[in-house]
C-alpha cells in the first residue's frame, strides 16, 4: 500500500495473531487503522459488516469514516462499524432491551440529570426518619458521584458491592445510594452515560448465546486510543474477540491522561497476558515535529516507568530551539505571550489558525482572552459553552426525551411548566406523592381519576389536559399516523403547539437574545434533519438517543474554526497539532498539580505535558511566572520541576531584560502600525 512506512505497513498487513500497534505522537496511527480497515476488505475478503473500529470521539469516528472512504469505493464499506465505544454500548443495549427490563424510548441520563437524581437520593429520609443535611450533601455529593462511577467503570454492581465485608460506614452509605439510584433509573425506563458500557459486559457475562450472536456480528475488531480505556470498555473488547486473533489496538501509554476518569494505561500490559500471542509493533518516526521538540519529548517521557520501550524520531531537522519566557506575575505572562505571538505572526506572515496557547486548567484563559481582545486577536476558545447547555436545547431535549420516554419524570419536571401553564410547585409536589403512593410515574399519574383527590379539580385537569396532548403527540410517531414518516413534523408541531416562540420573547432579556434563541431551536431542527436525512428509517426514538449521546460526548469536541488562535487545556490538545505553540504557567502546583503532587501522581501530569509538547510542529514556547496570585495573595512560584528534565542545551531561557523582549517590542510596534494601515485602506 503506497504512503506507508515499514512499521505502518506491517501494522497493516498482520492478521495472525492479536495486535497491538505502540503508535507515538505524530507516528500516523488513524492511517494505520483505516488502511487496515481497507487491507481487511480487499485483500482478506472481509465483509464491511463484519468489521467494527471503536475510539473516544465522535470526531475521531467521523475523521476515520472519512479517511476510508477516500482509500476505497464506497459500495465496499456499507454496513461498516465506525464509532465511539459508547455508541456501540448503545447499539447492543437497543438490541437486547428485554434482557434488561427495558422499554423501546429509554432515556440516557447526562450529567446534569444523574446529579440531581443523586442528590434527590441523598436527600430521602434513612430508616429513623433523619435526612441529611443540606451542607453534608454538598460536601459529600462529588465523592458518592464519583465513586458510584468507578463502581461502574470497574464494572462492579450494587450486588457484587453489598456481598462485601466492610466497617467503613461512608462505603456501606455509596452502596446504599447507588443501588438506590440504579432502581430509580430503571423506573424511569432510563440509564446513564456509564450504563452504555457496563450494561452490554453484564449482558454478555450472564447470556453466552447473546455473546457468540454479537462475536459473529464483529468477527474484526479495531480499537484506536487504547491506552484511555477503562476496566468494563476492556472487558467488553476480550469478550468480543474471545480465543480468536481478530484484534488491533493502537496505543501510546506515554499519552494516558485521563486516569482520573477511569482510563487505565496498564490495560495495555495486560494484552500479553490476555492475549498470550500478542505482536507488539512500534511506530516511531514522528511526521509531526522537529528533532529539538521530540528530544524534549522522549528526555521528559523517560523519567516515567515503561513497560513497552519507544523513542520517537523525525527526519523534519532540527529547528528552532525551544523558548522559556520568565516574568513578574500571570498580567506580564499574558502581555508577553500575546505580543510574542502578534510579532511572530506578522514577522513570518503566518495565519492566526497556526497557534495554540495551552494550559493547565481552564481558569488561566480569562487573562489570556482579555490580552487577545484588547489587540484585537481572533481567537477560540475550547470547553466553552456547549450548545446542548442552553436553557432552549435543554428545553427541548427534555421535551422529546418524555415523547419517546413517559416514564421520564427528570424531563416531565422539567418541562411541565414550561411554557407556564399554571401548574404551580404545590401541585407538582402532590402529583409526586400521589405518583409514589400508586408506583406509578408522573406522567401516567395525571391521568388517574383519583388524582382529584389529592388537589383541586382544576390543577387536576391542567395536568390531566397536558398528559392528554403529549399522548395525541405520541400517537401521531406511531406507524398508521401520515407524519410517522417523517419524525421532524412531529417535533415542528410540538413547538407550534406549546407557542415556544412566544415564551422565548417573553423571558428573554431582550429582543436580540429572543432571537438567539430561536435561531437555536432552529438549528436544533435543522440537527435533527440532518440526523434522519443520512438514516432516513430512523425512527423519532432513535434520532433522540443520538441526539443525547451527542449531547453527552460533543460538549468538549468543539472545533476552531477560521483564522483564529486556539486557546484550550492541554487534555483538550490530545489529537491536535499546531505548528506555533504556547504552554503556559509551567510550574509547580499547576503544572504538575497541586492535587497530583499531593497525591503522589506526577506520572500523569508527566504525560499530560509530554502530549503538551508534540502538539507542536515547529516552534514551542513555555512560559512561567515568579508571583502568582492565589487566594487573593501574591504567591512566590517555583519553576516546574518538568523544565529540569528537559534537554537543557536546547533551552533558550529569555528573562524579562534580555534584549530580545526589546526586539518583539519592536515588532509587536511595527505589527500593530501595519494592522492600522491595514484598516485604513
Amino acid at each position: 500500500m503506497p504512503d506507508l512506512n515499514r512499521s505502518q505497513q506491517q501494522a497493516v498487513e498482520h492478521i495472525d495473531s492479536p495486535l497491538l500497534v505502540l503508535a507515538g505522537a505524530g507516528s500516523g496511527k488513524t492511517r494505520v487503522i483505516t488502511n487496515k480497515i481497507a487491507y481487511l476488505i480487499q485483500q482478506c475478503g472481509h465483509k464491511a459488516h463484519t468489521i467494527a473500529s471503536v475510539t473516544f470521539t465522535n470526531k475521531a469516528a467521523r475523521e476515520m469514516k472519512e479517511r476510508v472512504s477516500q482509500i476505497i469505493p464506497k459500495s465496499q464499506t456499507r454496513g461498516l462499524r465506525v464509532s465511539t465505544f459508547h455508541t456501540l454500548g448503545l447499539n447492543i443495549i437497543k438490541s437486547e432491551l428485554k434482557l434488561l427490563g427495558l422499554k423501546s424510548g429509554f432515556s440516557i441520563f447526562d450529567t446534569h440529570d444523574s446529579h440531581a437524581l443523586l442528590k434527590d437520593l441523598m436527600r430521602n429520609p434513612d430508616s429513623n426518619g433523619k435526612k441529611l443535611d443540606e451542607e453534608i450533601i454538598k460536601e459529600h455529593f462529588e465523592s458518592i458521584s464519583k465513586q458510584i462511577s468507578n463502581w461502574k467503570n470497574d464494572c462492579l454492581t450494587p450486588e457484587q458491592l453489598a456481598q462485601q465485608t466492610s466497617t467503613d460506614p461512608a462505603f456501606t452509605y455509596n452502596v446504599k445510594v447507588y443501588g438506590e439510584y440504579n432502581h430509580h433509573l430503571r423506573t424511569y425506563n432510563a440509564v446513564d452515560f456509564d450504563d452504555l458500557i457496563m450494561l452490554p459486559v453484564l449482558i454478555f457475562n450472564n447470556n453466552p448465546d447473546i455473546l457468540e450472536k454479537w462475536r459473529h456480528r464483529i468477527r474484526y475488531l479495531l480499537v484506536d486510543e487504547y491506552q484511555d480505556t477503562n476496566t468494563t470498555q476492556y472487558e467488553l473488547v476480550k469478550l468480543l474477540v474471545g480465543d480468536r486473533t481478530s484484534l488491533t489496538v493502537v496505543g501510546d501509554d506515554d499519552q494516558s491522561i485521563y486516569c482520573w476518569r477511569g482510563a487505565k494505561p496498564e490495560n495495555l500490559a495486560l494484552l500479553e497476558k490476555d492475549f498470550p500471542q500478542l505482536k507488539v509493533i512500534k511506530l516511531e518516526q514522528n511526521y509531526r515535529s522537529t528533532k529539538t521538540i521530540l528530544k524534549a519529548a522522549n528526555t521528559l517521557i523517560a523519567n516515567n516507568p515503561h513497560v513497552f520501550e519507544k523513542a520517537l524520531w523525525s527526519e523534519l531537522g532540527n529547528g528552532e530551539p525551544i523558548r522559556i519566557m520568565r516574568v513578574t506575575d500571570e498580567h506580564k505572562e499574558a502581555v508577553r505571550v500575546v505580543s510574542s505571538l502578534v510579532a511572530h505572526h506578522f514577522r513570518h506572515k503566518k495565519s492566526y489558525g497556526d497557534y495554540a496557547i495551552l494550559y493547565r486548567g481552564n481558569h488561566q484563559s480569562r487573562l489570556f482572552e482579555k490580552q487577545l481582545r484588547e489587540q484585537q486577536v481572533p481567537y477560540f476558545i475550547s470547553g466553552g459553552t456547549s450548545f446542548f447547555s442552553h436553557t432552549e436545547i435543554r428545553d427541548m431535549l427534555s421535551y422529546l426525551r418524555l415523547l419517546v420516554n413517559p416514564d421520564d419524570d427528570n424531563a416531565f419536571l422539567r418541562i411541565i411548566n414550561t411554557p407556564r401553564r399554571q401548574i404551580g410547585s404545590a401541585t407538582i409536589e402532590k402529583l409526586s406523592h400521589y405518583a409514589t403512593q400508586s408506583n406509578t410515574g408522573l406522567l401516567a399519574a395525571c391521568n388517574h381519576l383519583a388524582l382529584n383527590e389529592y388537589m383541586t379539580e382544576k390543577s387536576a385537569h391542567r395536568l390531566n389536559e397536558f398528559s392528554n396532548w403529549l399522548e395525541r403527540l405520541q400517537r401521531s410517531t406511531h406507524d398508521d399516523s401520515p407524519d410517522a414518516s417523517n419524525p421532524i413534523k412531529v417535533v415542528e408541531q410540538l413547538i407550534i403547539d406549546i407557542d415556544y416562540d412566544t415564551w422565548l420573547f417573553e423571558t428573554s432579556n431582550n429582543e436580540k437574545q429572543a432571537e438567539k434563541r430561536i435561531e437555536n431551536v432552529n438549528e436544533l431542527i435543522a440537527w435533527l434533519q440532518r440526523l434522519y436525512e443520512n438514516e432516513p428509517e430512523s425512527s423519532l426514538e432513535d434520532l433522540v438517543s443520538k441526539m443525547i449521546l451527542l449531547d453527552i460526548m460533543e460538549r468538549n469536541e468543539e472545533d476552531s474554526e477560521g483564522d483564529q488562535v486556539a486557546l484550550m487545556t492541554m487534555h483538550a490538545s490530545k489529537g491536535l497539532e499546531f505548528p506555533y505553540v504556547y504552554i503556559v504557567g509551567m510550574e509547580e502546583d499547576l503544572l504538575p498539580h497541586r492535587t497530583s503532587i499531593e497525591e503522589e501522581n506526577i506520572e500523569e501530569e508527566r504525560r499530560l505535558c509530554y502530549v503538551g509538547i508534540t502538539r507542536a510542529q515547529k516552534e514551542l514556547t513555555f512560559s512561567l511566572t515568579s508571583k502568582r496570585k492565589q487566594y487573593g495573595e501574591m504567591i512566590d512560584s517555583e519553576p516546574s520541576r518538568f523544565l529540569d528534565e528537559l534537554p537543557q542545551e536546547d533551552l533558550e531561557w529569555l528573562d524579562g531584560k534580555q534584549q530580545l523582549e526589546g526586539e518583539e517590542r519592536k515588532e509587536f510596534g511595527r505589527a500593530s502600525i501595519a494592522g492600522i494601515r491595514d484598516i485604513l485602506g
